[in-house]
């Protein structure tokens, strides 16, 4: 009896003891008042010892170090710190590819900057003063290749472009070859409408029409996308969180504060199920973001292969230049076709005083280029390395959004275990953790989300990714969709400058129709001696024409 009696006693005791601990750390709020001071508070808004806190909003109404100032304080206190790291990782994502966006940028522009230096010494070289007379035909050519990499569509029509370039390089040699004859504008004009179905240089430009395209479109819609994430970003990290989430941070992050317990984290399932519904809307862009990425690598890889952008502008001097001997050694052909087609021009009177071919001092063998006298990079890098770069940052990207609120509830920020805060006292967490979305948060036991009002600019910055995907993908085939009108002016196979309809095949080789006012419509028939005639004489005279290359133009 008198063992049970003690026992009865010393758990009496035992009870009372702790009773009166907790009672001393409850009305002890000193270790409020000096965490609640470090974060830049005024520390007499602390009470000195626990209060009844009947009139709290958030935090556990009764016996509390916190007071209705405070809770307010705090809670734009756990708006910031909910914000701060999400700002952080958005920061950090715009930054990388704000740098990727530079360096791709910098490099396309002075690859073509490279490729028309090159093509003028080649020329300067090759062609002397016959070529610096006669530049801003290709001056104009890389004008309007900048011009369509800048602004696309909206600016050049690239086929039309690439479609001018070769009709006015035809026109041009064309009065070379046939220095012997005067040619009239509208004769000209007919020699230029023409020019496919003539194919005066080979298949140079059907080929270098569908390199340029492809690649150009690529490297455009690429570096659109680049910029693009940036402003995605942005847009998307300044949503405001909505009043329920700040009061669920708050209730969170700095109700221990009111039980005196200022070093005690929140359980991580906890924190898992704030952020997620803090973030719910951001989570719902993840399945456009990720699409987005996608389009992204895949036209990465285009640029690797195919539609290598380095691969097209780094040779295309030579490719030119190519084309220009494929048109001296073809002059007679393409001559007859004219002359059949446009009627047979007049002879020069002026041609017998011109300059002989010695005195032009023309070479008119062609200097092939040697690849190791050539550099292949600009900007310092090349695109290889550049789009292996990009490659490993994009893959690194994916699932950013959906990922935030596991970024966020790691490491100091919440405490292992069972040994943390749930919400209402330090113990295990018992809530499941939902999942990411907006649609799976009408069963979060922490945040009240209205999963029937998604945020304006998330779905905006959703239609902005979608939009950029169908373009990226469109890239991808070789085809430019961003506006609508240019669709079929752009990109692909069968897209481009040159002749790729069916009734092209049939009429390559034909002669074309007599213009409806034809130079001389008298001596239309190829058949005749007399016509037969000059086109001897036209090709006797060839290689005196090449020696005037362009001199004889303006």
């Amino acid at each position: 009896m008198k063992t049970l009696l003690s026992l009865c006693v010393l758990s009496t005791l035992v009870v009372l003891c702790l009773s009166a601990t907790a009672e001393q750390k409850l009305t002890n709020c000193n270790e409020v008042r000096a965490a609640y001071s470090s974060k830049g508070f005024n520390v007499n808004d602390v009470p000195n010892k626990g209060v009844n806190a009947a009139s709290l909003k958030v935090c556990p109404q009764g016996y509390s170090c916190c007071t209705v100032e405070m809770e307010e304080k705090l809670s734009q206190q756990s708006h910031y710190e909910i914000k701060a790291p999400v700002s952080r990782l958005s920061t950090n994502l715009q930054s990388t590819f704000r740098q990727r966006h530079g360096h791709f940028d910098k490099f396309f522009r002075e690859l073509l900057k490279k490729a028309e230096l090159s093509l003028h010494n080649m020329f300067v070289r090759t062609y002397g003063m016959m070529y610096v007379q006669n530049a801003e035909l290709f001056k104009n050519f890389f004008e309007a290749l900048t011009r369509y990499y800048v602004s696309g569509s909206s600016a050049i029509n690239l086929e039309s472009m690439l479609s001018d370039f070769w009709a006015d390089l035809l026109e041009r040699m064309f009065r070379l070859v046939n220095v012997q004859y005067e040619f009239s504008d509208a004769y000209m004009e007919c020699v230029s409408r023409h020019t496919e179905q003539l194919q005066p240089f080979g298949d140079v430009p059907r080929k270098l029409r569908i390199q340029l395209t492809r690649a150009f479109i690529a490297a455009r819609t690429f570096v659109r996308g680049l910029n693009l994430m940036p402003e995605v970003v942005n847009k998307v990290s300044t949503v405001s969180a909505s009043p329920s989430c700040v009061r669920a941070a708050m209730k969170m992050l700095y109700c221990p504060y009111c039980s005196g317990q200022v070093a005690l984290k929140p359980c991580q399932n906890y924190c898992l199920n704030v952020m997620r519904g803090c973030l719910a809307n951001q989570a719902d862009l993840d399945t456009e973001w990720n699409n987005f990425l996608d389009a992204m690598l895949s036209l990465a890889e285009r640029l690797e292969g195919p539609f290598n952008f380095e691969s097209v502008m780094d040779p295309i001097d030579v490719k030119i230049s190519d084309a220009i001997m494929n048109m001296q050694e073809n002059s007679m052909q393409v001559s007859q076709k004219v002359f059949h087609g446009c009627g047979q021009p007049k002879q020069s009177m002026a041609f017998r005083s011109k300059r002989s071919v010695k005195e032009t001092g023309f070479t008119p063998r062609f200097r092939p280029y040697s690849p190791d006298a050539r550099p292949t990079t600009a900007a310092g890098t090349s695109l290889d390395r550049l789009t292996s770069d990009v490659k490993k940052k994009l893959k690194h990207a994916k699932k950013f959004w959906s990922t935030l609120p596991d970024t966020v509830c790691v490491g100091e920020r919440i405490a292992p275990g069972d040994d943390c805060w749930n919400g209402t006292a330090k113990s295990r967490y018992e809530s499941v953790v939902i999942g990411n979305g907006l649609a799976n948060q009408v069963s979060n036991p922490d945040v009240d989300v209205d999963i029937t009002k998604p945020d304006i600019v998330i779905r905006s910055q959703i239609a902005v990714l979608k939009e950029m995907t169908s373009w990226l993908k469109a890239a991808h085939g070789g085809k430019d969709i961003s506006i609508e009108n240019d669709e079929e002016a752009s990109g692909g196979e069968e897209s481009g400058s040159g002749c790729d309809s069916p009734s092209c095949d049939t009429d390559r080789d034909i002669y074309f129709s007599t213009p409806p006012n034809p130079v001389d419509p008298r001596v239309n028939l190829v058949h005749s001696e007399s016509a037969a005639a000059a086109l001897q004489g036209s090709v006797a005279l060839a290689l005196c024409g090449l020696a005037l290359l362009f001199a004889h133009l303006r």
